[in-house]
């Protein structure tokens, strides 16, 4: 399993959200490039990072920031907010992320990720399956749809995908533990994916669980950045050198 570090930019300044209200932001980190060099010599590999403006205008913005930590870095960075276009995905891929995650486009249009997944290749592509009470959120997590979320990823998965990355939103930033039950769920619908948790996230005893139900990488940022979680107490039970 990994550990992803979760670095979100909001007017080129890293924030966290409570359940992904935009009005909730609030800065957690000086340097965007400071901090993910931290997460890199603690040992990280990958990094989740999100441009929240570009989310919320569905557009592609602080793309310097991104750039920058994918050009001064070694680690590999998991990219959403507001890439909608193939350039956008073309830009980012040619300049050092190495994936790009698609979220509200998958749900307008689902053909555009499989033209994607075609051009792009399934491990440089993963859509971000973001739920409440079951059902699919877009848009910047503003708006609800009627799909539910294992209905979302498999078809999905029927196109070519091969990411997921699973959010609860009424759990996103509140400290109060993963979705078990929708993870385990979405685990058995689509076996043979990698599916990435995201939300809730608190303590080691979060990454034990979610390891156990066999998913293959977990998302942290506000435990990391309020210190509930230690990052290199859950780079360990990741590798499978956890002594508890």
């Amino acid at each position: 399993m990994i550990i992803l570090p979760a670095i979100d930019i909001k007017g080129g300044t890293c924030v966290r959200l409570y359940q992904g209200d935009l009005t909730t932001a609030h800065k957690v980190a000086d340097s965007a490039l400071d901090t993910a060099k931290k997460f890199e010599a603690l040992g990280c590999r990958w990094l989740h990072m999100v441009d929240l403006d570009g989310a919320l205008q569905g557009m592609a913005l602080n793309s310097g920031i991104f750039l920058e930590i994918a050009k001064r870095t070694k680690l590999r960075i998991e990219l959403g907010g507001g890439i909608r276009t193939a350039d956008q995905i073309r830009h980012y891929l040619n300049k050092g992320i190495r994936r790009v995650v698609l979220g509200s486009i998958a749900i307008e249009e689902p053909n555009f990720v499989r033209r994607a997944v075609a051009n792009f290749g399934p491990e440089s592509v993963a859509v971000g399956i973001d739920a409440k009470d079951g059902y699919i959120c877009g848009d910047a997590w503003t708006s609800t749809s009627d799909i539910h979320y294992t209905e979302m990823a498999e078809k999905m998965a029927d196109m070519g995908v091969r990411t997921f990355i699973y959010t609860d939103i009424s759990r996103d930033g509140t400290l109060t533990g993963p979705d078990l039950e929708g993870l385990a769920a979405l685990r058995q619908a689509l076996p043979e994916a990698e599916i990435i948790a995201s939300g809730g996230v608190r303590t080691a005893a979060d990454i034990r669980a979610i390891k156990d139900l066999a998913i293959d990488g977990v998302i942290c940022g506000k435990a990391i950045y309020e210190g509930t979680l230690d990052l290199s107490e859950a780079l360990e039970i990741a590798r499978g050198e956890d002594h508890v």
